[in-house]
């Protein structure tokens, strides 16, 4: 199977070595060098369907890479579009993760990632994807990124974990979340006043039992003041 190895401590690489007849898919533009061995080529995975849902679910390109080793083994380095920490996750049929926005970077051929609808909370406030989500399922590694350092925490059953919105990175399938305000103690009305004046923004509340990845930078904030 490929081998996925974080390469650098600093906007670090993600280097896989594929043997011949191996393949991985990684997201549009993800590549940055591969030997002479390997083969790239725009693959519309899961149908135009699926495609066009990835599309206004999180922005990204109809296509993405496939990188197979065609001629004889070799060896790619791929990197995320934004700077930050690649963490590898294991993909199994008991253990399916959900993306925010932009957080794939590569998988094995074995991970599909696939359209998901949202909570009616996170499709009206957005962070996460909108209406749609994205969820990889199968078996095999996966690898995403975050804008800052990576983190992962553990929810446990009756533990609510509470994080703010734009840091969510990927999280266990098989947790429940919601996105909504900060609790403040004054109503609905009042938690999103006190959402607005104190800067906090919109969280999510995860519970049950799972993983939570975490990202140290606040990414809509970066974008934000890169338009201006």
């Amino acid at each position: 199977m490929p081998a996925f190895t974080i390469t650098g401590d600093i906007d670090p690489f993600l280097h896989v070595s594929l043997r011949k007849g191996e393949k991985i898919f990684c997201e549009s533009d993800a590549m940055v060098m591969m030997e002479a061995p390997l083969q790239v080529k725009g693959q519309m995975r899961g149908g135009l369907g699926n495609a066009v849902m990835r599309r206004f679910a999180t922005g990204e390109s109809f296509f993405q890479q496939e990188i197979e080793a065609v001629t004889g083994d070799g060896d790619c380095l791929l990197s995320p579009a934004l700077p930050g920490s690649i963490e590898l996750l294991d993909v199994s049929p008991s253990m399916s993760y959900t993306l925010s926005d932009g957080s794939f970077v590569a998988a094995e051929s074995g991970v599909q990632v696939r359209p998901k609808l949202n909570t009616v909370g996170g499709g009206f406030f957005g962070g996460t994807g909108g209406f749609v989500i994205m969820e990889a399922v199968g078996t095999g590694k996966l690898a995403i990124s975050g804008f800052g350092s990576l983190f992962t925490l553990d929810v446990s059953p009756g533990q609510e974990t509470v994080i703010d919105n734009s840091h969510a990175v990927a999280w266990s399938s098989d947790l429940s979340f919601e996105v909504g305000t900060p609790q403040t103690g004054g109503g609905f009305f009042g938690n999103i006043v006190n959402s607005v004046t104190s800067g906090e923004g919109l969280v999510i509340r995860f519970r049950g039992q799972g993983k939570v990845v975490i990202c140290s930078r606040n990414r809509s904030l970066f974008q934000t003041q890169n338009d201006h």
